[in-house]
C-alpha cells in the first residue's frame, strides 16, 4: 500500500486553499491558523471551508504559531511532506526586517518536522522575495531575501513559479489574520525549498600509492581531500564525465584499432617540471618520518580503489614511506598535472603499435586561479597514435571529424543551443585568450593546435573555449620515419559545456539529485535544484613582507581550501606602496556562493576569519 503523503498547512485566513488540496487522492491535509478557533469561524467562507475539510478526513488545528510547529505534534506526528505558507506576515505595518526574522523562525522550526526529501511551499506577493524571479525586481535590501534566510536553516530554493489564484479552486486570499482587505497577488510567485546537504568539513587523509615499486603514503593537500578518490571514469559510473569518455572512444573505435591502457598510470610524479611554473603544481616530498597509523588514517574518507591508490589500509610494514607536504629531502613529488609523460612512456615500450590508437585517461591536479572554469582538478584523456611521417595531418583530421561527430551527436541529444567545435592554429592565439587549461597546457610543451569549443549559451571569447590541445613528436625508438600525434581533451569542460553546467563544482557535488539527472549514463540538459544561491562579500587587505613576491596562486588555493570551494570570484580591488618604506599594500575582494548548498551569512563569517587567519600564517603576510 503507497505511503500517505502529509500535508501542513499554515497561516490560513479563510481556509478556502487548504479546501481546495483536501480530497486528494493519497494525501493527509492538517491545515492550521494563528488565531482560534472562535476568531476565525465568523468570517467570511471560514467556516464552510472548516466544515468541508473536516468531512473530508482533514485535521483542522487553531492557536499554531508557525515558529515553533514541533510543540504541536506528537513525535510520531512531525513529519510532512510538504509544508504550505501562504503570504506570510507579521502584520500592520511591519517591515522587511520582521518579515525576515518570521521566515527565519519558520524555516527552523519546519526543519524539525518536514522529512528529508519534503518540499517547503512559501507564496510571496511580488517582489517580496529578493530573487531574479521577481518582475520588478526590489532593492535586495528592501526584499526579504528569502534565498538567504532560508539559506540559514539548511533550505535551498529549488522551483519557484507563479502563484496563479484563479486556477486554484475555490481559493479567496484575505489579507493579514483574514482581514478583508486581501493582499495582491497579482504577480505573485511560489517558492520551493527543499533541504541542502549540509556543508561538509574533511578531516585530513592519507593516500597509499605504490611508486618505483615502492609502498609509500602520503597526506592528501586538503584542498583536494573531497575529490581524489570519486571513481568518476569506473566501470559502474554514470556521472557524465564518464560518459564523454566512453562516447568518444566509441567513436573513434570506428576508425582505429584501439587500446586502453589506464592501468598503468602512477598518481606521483618526480623531480621538476621545466617551464612549468611551481606555484600550479601539488607538491608531495618523500619523508623518512613514520607512518600514520590505521586509526590516524581511517579519519579520512573511506573506500579505496584509485588506479594502484588505496586508503585506510594497514601501514605498519617497514617498506612504507611517509610522504609529507611542506618537508625537505633531496627529492621531490608531485601530483600529477598532465597525463602527456605517461603518453610519452606508453611509445618507448616494446608493445607500443604505430597506427593503435593508445587511451589514457584519469585526474590530473594543477593549482589555478579561482573562477567558474578553473579546476584544481579534472579528468584528462588523452589519445596517442604513431603514423607515418607526412600523414600526420591527415591522422589529425581523422581524429577531429571522429571527436565532432560524437560531440555534435552528443548535444543534439542534450539541448538546442548551437555549437560549434574546431581546430584553431596555436601561433593564432595570444596568451591572454587562452583559458586555464589551454595556459598550463601551453607551459608543459609545444602545441600545433588548439580543439576549441564554443554554444550559444556560453559566455567565452569569440573563439571559443579551449576543450583540448593537439601536439606532434617524432617517434625515434623504432623509425624516425614515424610520428607520434597526441590528442588531450579536458573531459570535465567537455561535459560542461554539452549539458549546459555552468559551474565545475557542480561535477564534484555529492548531492544525488545531480546524478539523478543522467540515468544510465544518459547525457541531457542539466537543469540547477539550487536556484539564485545568496552570495557574501567579505574584503580583505594586507602588507607583503618585504622583499618576496606574493603568491596569488597560493593565496587562491587558500581559499579552496578554507572555504570547501566556496569562494567564486577574488579580485584585486587596490594595491598601492608607501612612499617612506616602499611596503606593499593590497586589498583583495572575496565573494562566497555555493552552486549546491545552503550557505548561511554565519558560516561565510567563520570562513573569512579562518582564510585571514591561513594567509597570514602560511604566507605571512600582515593583516590591515
Amino acid at each position: 500500500m503507497a505511503r500517505v503523503r502529509r500535508l501542513l498547512l499554515l497561516g490560513e485566513g479563510n481556509f478556502s486553499f487548504a479546501a481546495s488540496l483536501c480530497g486528494a487522492a493519497g494525501t493527509h491535509v492538517v491545515a492550521t491558523c494563528y488565531e482560534n478557533e472562535e476568531e476565525v469561524s465568523g468570517r467570511g467562507r471560514a467556516a464552510e471551508s472548516i466544515r468541508r475539510l473536516r468531512q473530508r478526513g482533514a485535521e483542522v488545528v487553531f492557536s499554531v504559531d508557525c515558529t515553533k510547529l514541533k510543540d504541536y505534534f506528537l513525535p510520531e506526528k512531525r513529519e510532512f511532506d510538504c509544508i504550505y505558507f501562504n503570504f506570510p506576515h507579521c502584520g500592520r505595518k511591519a517591515g522587511v526586517v520582521k518579515n525576515r526574522e518570521l521566515l527565519a523562525h519558520f524555516f527552523h522550526s519546519s526543519a524539525e518536522v518536514l522529512t528529508e526529501e519534503g518540499e517547503i511551499h512559501v507564496a510571496l506577493c511580488n517582489g517580496q522575495g529578493g530573487t531574479p524571479a521577481d518582475q520588478p525586481r526590489r532593492e535586495w535590501h528592501n526584499s526579504w531575501q528569502i534565498v538567504a534566510v532560508a539559506a540559514a536553516a539548511g533550505f535551498i530554493l529549488s522551483n519557484v513559479h507563479p502563484f496563479r489564484a484563479e486556477t486554484i479552486h475555490g481559493y479567496k486570499c484575505t489579507g493579514y489574520r483574514s482581514q478583508d482587505k486581501s493582499f495582491c497577488v497579482e504577480g505573485a510567485l511560489n517558492h520551493i525549498f527543499t533541504r541542502s546537504m549540509p556543508l561538509l568539513y574533511f578531516k585530513p587523509m592519507i593516500c597509499e600509492t605504490e611508486l618505483e615499486s615502492q609502498k609509500v603514503s602520503f597526506q592528501v593537500p586538503q584542498v583536494l581531500v573531497d575529490k581524489i578518490n570519486r571513481g568518476f571514469l569506473e566501470l559502474n559510473s554514470n556521472h557524465p564525465v564518464r560518459t564523454v569518455k566512453e562516447k568518444l572512444t566509441a567513436g573513434l573505435r570506428q576508425a582505429f584499432p584501439l587500446q586502453d591502457t589506464d592501468c598503468c598510470l602512477s598518481l606521483l610524479q618526480e623531480g621538476h617540471l621545466h617551464d612549468v611554473c611551481h606555484s600550479n603544481i601539488f607538491w608531495i616530498i618523500l619523508s623518512p618520518e613514520v607512518t600514520p597509523s590505521t586509526e590516524e588514517m581511517s579519519n579520512g574518507l573511506a573506500n579505496p580503489r584509485f588506479s594502484h591508490v588505496d586508503f585506510c589500509r594497514d601501514t605498519d610494514k617497514n617498506d612504507w614511506v611517509n610522504v609529507q607536504e611542506g618537508c625537505h629531502t633531496s627529492k621531490r613529488y608531485y601530483l600529477r598535472p598532465s597525463l602527456l609523460p605517461y603518453a610519452h612512456a606508453i611509445t618507448q615500450r616494446g608493445d607500443f603499435l604505430p597506427g593503435t590508437l593508445h587511451v589514457l585517461s584519469g585526474p590530473v591536479f594543477r593549482k589555478c586561479l579561482i573562477s567558474p572554469y578553473s579546476m584544481p582538478v579534472f579528468h584528462e584523456v588523452v589519445f596517442v597514435c604513431a603514423v607515418n611521417r607526412g600523414t600526420e595531418n591527415s591522422c589529425i583530421q581523422m581524429l577531429m571529424n571522429n571527436i565532432k561527430t560524437t560531440i555534435h551527436s552528443l548535444h543534439q541529444t542534450v539541448s538546442s543551443f548551437k555549437l560549434s567545435i574546431n581546430l584553431q592554429e596555436a601561433t593564432s592565439f595570444e596568451t591572454a585568450e587562452l583559458n586555464d587549461f589551454a595556459a598550463f597546457e601551453s607551459q608543459i610543451g609545444k602545441i600545433q593546435y588548439f580543439i576549441c569549443m564554443k554554444t550559444d549559451a556560453s559566455g567565452f571569447c569569440e573563439k571559443g573555449s579551449c576543450v583540448g590541445i593537439i601536439r606532434t613528436a617524432h617517434y625515434e625508438l623504432v623509425s624516425s620515419e614515424l610520428v607520434v600525434v597526441f590528442v588531450s581533451l579536458n573531459l570535465d569542460l567537455l561535459a560542461m559545456l554539452i549539458c549546459g553546467i555552468p559551474d565545475w563544482r557542480m561535477l564534484w557535488t555529492s548531492d544525488t539529485r545531480f546524478l539523478h539527472q543522467f540515468p544510465r549514463g544518459e547525457l541531457r540538459l542539466f537543469k540547477s535544484f539550487s536556484l539564485y544561491p545568496p552570495s557574501y562579500v567579505h574584503d580583505v587587505s594586507f602588507w607583503v613582507p618585504d622583499g618576496e613576491q606574493f603568491d596569488e596562486v597560493a593565496f587562491h588555493t587558500i581559499a579552496r581550501q578554507v572555504s570547501g570551494e566556496m569562494v567564486i570570484s577574488l579580485q584585486l580591488i587596490d594595491s598601492f606602496q608607501q612612499s617612506e618604506t616602499r611596503r606593499k599594500s593590497l586589498c583583495y575582494r572575496l565573494t562566497f556562493q555555493s552552486c549546491d548548498k545552503a550557505l548561511s551569512r554565519q558560516e561565510v563569517a567563520e570562513m573569512q576569519l579562518l582564510f585571514r587567519k591561513e594567509i597570514s600564517q602560511r604566507l605571512r603576510v600582515t593583516l590591515r
